[in-house]
């Protein structure tokens, strides 16, 4: 008799926006965004320029969650 129950899982669609490769490029790009605003807020730069999408952004978290998700648009 034939096993009902499979071991196999179905290989994952390409271009699944939650992917482990989308996670790690999100928090690569995250971290590298956040500590360039992070030093640009200290110096007392004007950043939210810089990225596109945090230029409305009311808080630092935000807007380079904003700019990261801009940036992220551009890979798919």
């Amino acid at each position: 008799m034939a096993s009902v129950y499979t071991t196999e899982r179905p290989a994952p669609a390409a271009g699944l926006p939650h992917s482990g490769g989308f996670k790690l490029i999100f928090l690569v790009s995250f971290t590298v965004l956040l500590a360039v605003a992070l030093i640009a807020q200290v110096v007392g730069l004007h950043w939210r320029q810089w990225f596109p999408g945090a230029e409305g952004a009311p808080s630092l978290l935000s807007g380079v969650k904003q700019a990261v998700y801009s940036f992220m648009s551009y890979l798919t």
